[in-house]
C-alpha cells in the first residue's frame, strides 16, 4: 500500500514541482543573477558586480523617495483597512437583518481588479475634487489619500470575511462569563474578542502588509506617480526604471532583488510578533 501511494505521489507531485521550478526557481534565479550584470537581453548581459546595486540607492533618489513613501502608505492602509474590517465584523456578527447582503456589498470589491478600480476611482475622485480646484495627480498628498481609500474599499471587505470567521469561533459562554463578571462591552472586546481572534488578525496583517507595500497596479492606474514621481511606490519605482530608462535594466533588476528582501523581511517580523501574541493570549 505505501509503495503504491510513493509511486502514484511521485506521478503527481514531479510534474508539480518542475513547473515550479520552471516558472518560479530557474527565473528567480536568472533574476538574481542579472542584478549583477548590464543588459539589454538574458543573453547579452556583462558581469559588473555591485554597481547596479550602488546606483539603485545613489544614481538617484527616486527609490529612497519611493521607499519612504511606501512606507508611509503601508502603515496608514494597515491600520485603517483593520479597524474598518474588524468593526464591521463584530456589528455583522450580531445577526441584524441583512447580514447577507451587506456581507456581499462589502466583500464584492475585492473581486474586481485593482486597475479597473483604480481607473474608475481616478475619475470619481478627479470628478468630485476637480469642482474645488484639486487634481489627485497634481497634488501629491490628494493622490495619497486616493490611494489610501482605494486601498480600503478594496480590502476592507475580504478582511471582514476573515475576522467574522475568527469572531464567530469564539463561545459565547466567555462573553457571557465576562459580562456577568461586570466587564463593559469595551472590556469584553479588549480582553476577549481581541484576544480570540489574534489568528484572524495574524492573517489578515501579514495580507495587508503584504499587498499594500507591494501595490503596483492601483498606483500606476490612479495616480502612475504623478506628480514629479512623488506618489510613485517601490513597485512602480522598479517598473519605471526597467521600462522606461534606457541601459537601465541591471538597476531596476537590482531594485527588484532589494524589493523582495525588503517583503520577505517585513512579512516574517510581521508573523513572528503576530504569532507571539498568540501564545501570550
Amino acid at each position: 500500500m505505501q509503495k503504491s501511494i510513493r509511486k502514484y505521489g511521485i506521478i503527481f507531485v514531479l510534474p508539480t514541482m518542475i513547473a515550479f521550478a520552471a516558472a518560479f526557481l530557474v527565473p528567480f534565479a536568472m533574476g538574481i543573477y542579472l542584478s549583477f550584470c548590464r543588459f539589454t537581453t538574458v543573453t547579452n548581459a556583462v558581469w559588473i558586480g555591485f554597481d547596479n546595486y550602488i546606483n539603485a540607492f545613489s544614481g538617484n533618489l527616486d527609490f529612497l523617495k519611493a521607499l519612504w513613501f511606501t512606507v508611509r502608505f503601508t502603515v496608514v492602509a494597515v491600520v485603517t483597512i483593520n479597524v474598518f474590517a474588524f468593526l464591521l465584523a463584530s456589528l455583522l456578527t450580531h445577526g441584524f437583518r441583512g447580514t447577507n447582503l451587506f456581507r456581499t456589498v462589502f466583500f464584492m470589491p475585492n473581486l474586481i481588479g485593482g486597475i479597473v478600480l483604480g481607473y474608475i476611482w481616478q475619475l470619481i475622485i478627479n470628478g468630485v475634487l476637480i469642482n474645488f480646484g484639486v487634481d489627485i495627480t497634481v497634488d501629491a498628498a490628494y493622490g495619497y489619500w486616493g490611494l489610501v481609500i482605494l486601498m480600503n474599499w478594496q480590502m476592507v471587505g475580504y478582511m471582514m470575511v476573515i475576522y467574522i470567521a475568527g469572531i464567530q469561533n469564539i463561545a459565547p459562554e466567555l462573553n457571557e462569563a465576562a459580562r456577568m463578571d461586570g466587564a463593559s462591552s469595551w472590556q469584553v472586546m479588549r480582553k476577549v474578542t481581541i484576544p480570540m481572534v489574534m489568528p484572524s488578525i495574524t492573517i489578515c496583517t501579514f495580507l495587508t502588509l503584504t499587498n499594500s507595500f507591494k501595490l503596483f497596479d492601483q498606483n500606476l492606474a490612479l495616480t502612475q506617480g504623478a506628480p514629479a514621481n512623488d506618489t510613485a511606490m517601490l513597485a512602480l519605482d522598479i517598473f519605471n526604471t526597467f521600462y522606461a530608462r534606457t541601459g537601465s535594466e541591471g538597476v531596476g533588476q537590482a531594485k527588484a532583488v532589494v524589493f523582495f528582501l525588503m517583503v520577505g523581511l517585513i512579512a516574517y517580523i510581521q508573523l513572528r510578533l503576530t504569532r507571539t501574541k498568540e501564545v501570550e493570549n
